[in-house]
């Protein structure tokens, strides 16, 4: 599933070129990315519109348009927003939305899964800032995101720690490979209670996980399956996950064999002797 750094590449590649663009036609050839609205309710709200900005909160791609109104878009496990300077040379695989732009650009919604999803959010800057909030948590790239913030937001909670961070109602963004790679870099196994962490810990989980999510950023996603930026091309993060999907491996620090166990319903991977299995709490 695309996670922060794969929306966040999306986000800046798109934010280079469709901003000021005006929506020409949409078409919308499945139904269920915009349920409940149907689909031609939502081809005339779009139709016309001025693109104003395009914007991310977690794993949401916002897409702000002209008279306080904002299209967002969700990507789940197998969505891809793919842009292309004019009409594409190669039919999108799954398609199931386009969108033509006046200056003869294209984007096109492929998911082979359908479970991606698109609708229409109305309201004025901080009325979607409220929208959001409600939804997600605080983004970990942000200043918002220190070492105290996370501390508040693991305190007395019991529960694993890998499933406390998996929670965007927490933290915006993270999932199932960029937790397990902070985690390994902290050292915290991800059966560790969240709320038994202590402050050096806590300091160092922080730094992981701000660490790992710009690293992925810069190196454009991981392109593990289906994960394609907007201009179609690959990640590169995926030749840099030290633990995930390395079960069997040697770890890259202690050459201990990687285990991969289940967390949250989540295949998840540790190295058993950096990341030492959790006292009792």
């Amino acid at each position: 599933m695309p996670e922060l750094p794969e929306v966040e590449t999306i986000r800046a590649q798109l934010a280079e070129r469709i901003p000021g663009r005006t929506l020409t036609a949409v078409e919308v050839f499945d139904p269920k990315l915009v349920s409940p609205e149907e689909p031609e309710d939502v081809v005339a709200r779009l139709v016309g519109r001025r693109i104003a900005s395009v914007g991310r909160r977690g794993k949401y791609l916002l897409i702000g348009l002209d008279g306080d109104e904002t299209l967002a878009v969700h990507l789940r496990m197998t969505g891809r927003l793919h842009w292309t300077p004019g009409a594409p040379t190669e039919e999108e695989r799954f398609l199931r939305a386009r969108f033509h732009l006046d200056d003869g650009s294209t984007m096109t919604f492929g998911d082979m899964r359908r479970f991606g999803r698109a609708w229409i959010v109305s309201g004025a800057p901080d009325e979607v800032e409220d929208y959001w909030r409600a939804r997600v948590g605080v983004e970990p790239l942000s200043p918002r995101f220190t070492a105290r913030v996370l501390e508040g937001l693991l305190d007395g909670r019991r529960g694993p720690i890998k499933a406390v961070l998996l929670n965007q109602a927490l933290v915006a963004g993270l999932g199932n490979m960029y937790v397990d790679e902070a985690l390994y870099q902290a050292g915290v196994h991800p059966l560790r209670a969240a709320g038994s962490l202590d402050p050096v810990e806590l300091r160092r989980l922080h730094r992981a996980i701000r660490d790992r999510l710009a690293a992925a950023v810069e190196a454009g996603g991981a392109s593990i399956d289906s994960y394609r930026d907007s201009l179609g091309e690959k990640g590169t993060m995926q030749d840099l996950l030290r633990v995930h999907l390395h079960a069997g491996e040697p770890c890259p620090r202690c050459r201990t064999t990687i285990v991969k166990t289940r967390v949250a319903q989540r295949g998840t991977y540790f190295c058993p002797r950096c990341q030492p299995a959790p006292p009792p709490w």
